[in-house]
């Protein structure tokens, strides 16, 4: 009979699992709280301090660490080494079941000393799966709940295959290997940085056809954004581009939000009280630039806010779900992608974020918008009125999401006008004027960082902006200021910038 050694602290699907070897004829042999689980369940199971004749010691810090187990592992099925097994009455082991202690988890708390953290590094883990790893000619290794079910099937279909076997293997590795970064990473206080990451899509190709792509993710077997593809092709790599932009926008809001995206740079986006109509409203900022972009809502789509996206060319749309009517209305945008993304996939979560250069990476804190305890100021002798008041405080969260230099005119909790990336400054107001058009008039005005000189407000005095928000800090700032004054425009110093490059 076959034997398995278990030893786990995430127990989901434990249970279901051993049951299944059992029945399959396996022998389970376990440790500590790993056996009593499985004995409180009425599991058949042995204990390995039984079998090594050596129990728990150092106040849990060896547990598996004997030979009598890992030459059961790392047996070949070669005449010498049954050899050894048999003068030593060894078992072999053939399948092994090992997940870890939670350190990355517990040292992302705050308050954890260093004692705490030393405790959770788990040792004999580590060598139980590096050991089956090495040793995947023969021995099944399995290191994730996940895969219990995929393990379970191959033994009852016969396809126990090298090639199983290996997959199993590296992502055994891959997971030491995490672990020990993570290790590394706090005991060094940041001087080594954990990167490991598993391909999840092989994608078509990448910004252009004759690029190659591929989606890794930090963990296995993860789809982008955690999502589901309710309907059409799988996400491009611009789409996954287009849609993490979006979902940073409608994220950053509480009430119910839509952004409409094209090429990572937001086309409108407005907050309602519907779904519907922030879509409206999102719409109206550019309708011309919306035309194959992705829109992002952070509410339920239902079949009103479907019939009013029906009519629009829309590579994508995401959301935390869909209602069965409106799916039956997008159903019939054949080309459209619909993505469900769950809710708690939010990007407050995150408190880093990565990007490439080259030869390196930078890393950097995520900006959340303005740091707690930020105090606005009024700086001119106007002071914005509470409608104004209302619409400064959503341009102001909207213009974090546009490219520097970014500038967004609003009107109550809808952009107008957005104008970003540009190389000056006025050149973005002048764009986001331009777009607004009419409606600029009377519209307030969110710049993401200073203006160096008093052309950008005198223009959008002339277009009508009736206030403006700016994190100041220029060396002309009484110029500012002053132009300000003088066309009878607010204007308010937030003290924070917010580049986005």
């Amino acid at each position: 009979m076959p034997n398995a050694l278990i030893s786990v602290t995430d127990k989901s699907q434990l249970v279901e699992f051993a049951q299944e070897l059992v029945t399959l004829g396996w022998v389970i042999w376990a440790s500590g709280g790993t056996s009593n689980e499985l004995r409180k369940n009425s599991i058949t199971v042995n204990e390995l301090s039984d079998y090594t004749g050596m129990g728990e010691m150092l106040g849990g810090r060896v547990k598996t660490l004997h030979p009598a187990i890992y030459a059961g592992i790392l047996a070949r099925d070669i005449h010498e080494d049954e050899k050894v097994l048999a003068n030593n009455n060894w078992l072999r082991f053939d399948l092994v079941v090992v997940n870890l202690y939670p350190f990355e988890k517990k040292v992302q708390s705050p308050n954890i000393d260093l004692s705490e953290a030393i405790e959770n590094i788990d040792i004999g883990g580590v060598a139980l799966l590096r050991a089956a790893a090495k040793n995947f000619q023969r021995v099944l290794v399995v290191c994730d709940p996940a895969d219990y079910s995929v393990v379970i099937d191959a033994l009852k279909s016969g396809q126990n295959t090298e090639t199983l076997r290996r997959s199993l293997a590296w992502k055994a590795f891959g997971v030491t290997s995490r672990y020990d970064a993570f290790i590394a990473g706090f005991l060094s206080s940041g001087e080594v940085y954990p990167l490991n990451l598993y391909r999840c899509q092989n994608l078509r190709y990448g910004e252009n056809p004759h690029q190659q792509a591929i989606f890794y993710s930090f963990s296995p077997n993860e789809k982008p954004f955690d999502g589901r593809v309710l309907q059409g092709k799988e996400l491009s790599y611009n789409n996954i581009l287009d849609v993490d932009a979006g979902w940073r926008v409608v994220s950053s809001f509480d009430e119910p939000t839509v952004a409409i995206i094209k090429h990572l740079s937001p086309c409108g986006i407005a907050s309602a009280n519907t779904v519907a109509e922030a879509y409206r409203q999102a719409l109206e900022c550019d309708p011309v630039s919306a035309f194959g972009g992705i829109v992002a809502s952070n509410r339920v789509i239902d079949e009103t806010a479907a019939i009013q996206m029906k009519d629009l060319f829309i590579e994508c749309i995401v959301s935390p779900g869909f209602t069965s009517e409106a799916m039956e209305i997008l159903s019939r945008k054949k080309n459209c992608r619909v993505i469900e993304i769950p809710i708690s996939t939010q990007y407050s979560n995150e408190q880093w974020e990565l990007r490439s250069v080259y030869h390196g990476v930078l890393r950097q804190s995520v900006d959340w918008g303005d740091p707690h305890g930020t105090e606005w100021r009024v700086v001119t002798s106007k002071h914005p009125d509470q409608e104004q008041m209302v619409a400064l405080k959503f341009a102001w969260k909207a213009c974090q999401h546009v490219k520097s230099n970014a500038i967004v005119l609003a009107k109550g909790k809808s952009t107008v006008g957005i104008g970003g990336g540009q190389p000056n400054r006025v050149q973005s107001v002048r764009i986001a004027i331009e777009n607004a058009g009419e409606r600029a008039r009377g519209a307030v005005m969110a710049s993401d960082a200073f203006f160096p000189f008093p052309d950008s407000i005198e223009v959008a005095a002339k277009a009508g902006i009736g206030a403006i928000i700016q994190p100041g800090g220029s060396v002309r700032d009484n110029d500012v200021i002053r132009a300000a004054d003088n066309s009878g425009i607010a204007m308010i110093f937030t003290g924070v910038r917010h580049f986005k490059h």
